[in-house]
């Protein structure tokens, strides 16, 4: 932060400046969000048919300044390029999603028989303070804005100051959004203020217990995307094609390992834990490009920040004094970038830092087990429960396996982004958050419902009810 201005560097070029947005005072909060309210207020007359063509507006915009987009998203967070296009198509897509199945999921219903009228309705909150990470910017925060204005809200948009410029670029687009830029001090005026109607957070775990104490002190609901430690369980009969386990390799490593539902730790039986080992390596040789991320053959670019390569250092330190292996996957580039050269990590003790913390980063674990509980109990042995995977040639035996393990979502011969669907809400248990984001639990998210009723009871001719009696359907 310099002056007034948030500066984003390029993580593959650190003296290269990307671009700069203006910090919002934390005195502005009020007036913000007070400009927000009296937006809700004017948009009250838009009718829903009216949102959903403004978000298909901005679906079409999002498609036509991609490349542009792309670019710059690559520039400000390191991502790979290729990536960084399929990550704006994809929120085209979603906000599309949105406006084929919002008017059938958040409809008013009315039901007018023999027990009453029964009017249940899906009212907006209000004013939506909506908080983003760096790490998917575009589609992470297109997740939260098309469900929240298709509901009828507003929503003040506070991105991560790690990746500022693409999403203002994006929430222009949408009418109802204002953006605010800033830290900690801004998210807590922000998350208190009395007309903000809820909260939408993703990214860690102490940031989340902040919100959501401040949110709990203004009773202000709050959905939470936290984060997780997501392991990967293959079972004995696991088989994997080389087409796979380039498929798993990307699991772990795109982004450079910095996605919240990124396979963290992999168990593999012990008797084929070589052959895993061998296969996977050279999977990586096959796949895994690390540089520039403006070059399109790249499929892995720099860590986000020099704080982020630092840690990488530790956990690697950390790994081998417990008596860790490593086997590096890929050469990583020199120079002042904040690249890594992503690798497994074998041997270690499950109480090793690489093993029991989300490392978020582009060092994995794997871990040899001896039997199906042992598996289990060590996957599950953690308090974070976003994302797991099961691997098997026997999908009912996978599903029975995944149904014993603690995550909000659990893959099934895949992991990450390639598993993920429009139709499946994805949200974490334990401590990875609460509320639901995709499919039909994430538009509800957005809307609360209402509900007027008149009991046949008290219709004119009606039996009447005791006042003492309780209802019987």
């Amino acid at each position: 932060m310099i002056g007034a201005q948030l500066v984003r560097e390029n993580p593959a070029r650190p003296a290269e400046r990307v671009g700069a947005v203006p910090v919002t005072p934390v005195d502005q909060v009020d007036a913000t969000v007070r400009a927000a309210h009296r937006d809700f207020l004017d948009r009250a007359a838009v009718t829903m048919a009216r949102r959903l063509v403004e978000l298909a507006d901005a679906a079409d915009r999002l498609d036509l300044r991609r490349a542009e987009l792309a670019a710059l998203l690559a520039r400000e967070t390191g991502k790979p390029v290729t990536d960084c296009h399929g990550e704006i198509a994809f929120a085209a897509t979603y906000l599309r999603w949105v406006c084929a199945n919002a008017q059938r999921v958040l409809t008013p219903t009315l039901l007018d028989d023999e027990l009453g009228r029964l009017s249940c309705a899906q009212a907006p909150y209000g004013v939506i303070v909506a908080i983003t990470p760096w790490n998917a910017p575009i589609i992470l925060a297109v997740l939260k804005l098309g469900p929240a204005l298709a509901a009828g809200n507003t929503v003040v948009l506070k991105p991560s100051p790690l990746a500022p410029l693409t999403v203002t670029e994006v929430a222009a687009m949408l009418p109802g959004v204002r953006v605010v830029h800033g830290g900690a001090e801004l998210v807590t005026a922000l998350v208190s203020h009395p007309l903000v109607g809820k909260v939408t957070f993703t990214g860690g775990g102490q940031a989340g217990r902040s919100i959501a104490a401040t949110a709990g002190g203004a009773l202000t609901p709050v959905v939470l995307e936290l984060g997780g430690n997501d392991p990967a369980v293959f079972l004995d009969d696991f088989a994997l094609t080389a087409d796979d386990y380039e498929r798993l390799v990307l699991a772990s490593f795109a982004t450079a390992g910095q996605v919240c539902m990124a396979a963290k730790r992999l168990y593999v039986p012990a008797g084929r834990l070589d052959e895993f080992v061998e296969s996977y390596r050279a999977a990586a040789q096959r796949i895994l490009l690390v540089g520039d991320p403006m070059i399109d053959e790249v499929t892995m670019g720099p860590v986000v920040t020099r704080a982020a390569a630092t840690r990488m250092s530790e956990l690697l330190a950390d790994a081998r004094h417990r008596g860790g292996s490593v086997l590096r996957l890929a050469d990583a580039p020199t120079g002042d970038g904040y690249f890594v050269e992503p690798a497994l990590v074998l041997g270690l003790p499950d109480d090793a830092n690489l093993v029991c913390q989300e490392q978020f980063g582009p060092l994995v674990p794997v871990l040899g087990y001896s039997t199906e509980d042992d598996a289990l109990a060590r996957a599950n042995d953690s308090e974070l429960g976003l994302g797991a995977s099961v691997w098997s040639a026997d999908e009912d035996r996978a599903f029975a396996f995944a149904a014993r393990i603690e995550a909000g979502f659990t893959f099934v011969n895949t992991h990450n982004r390639t598993g993920m669907s429009l139709r499946a809400p994805f949200g974490g248990t334990k401590r990875s958050g609460s509320g639901r984001e995709y499919a039909e639990e994430g538009l509800r998210e957005y809307a609360q419902p209402t509900v007027i009723h008149a009991p046949a009871a008290f219709r004119a001719g009606g039996p009447g009810l005791s006042a003492r009696a309780y209802p019987t359907n």
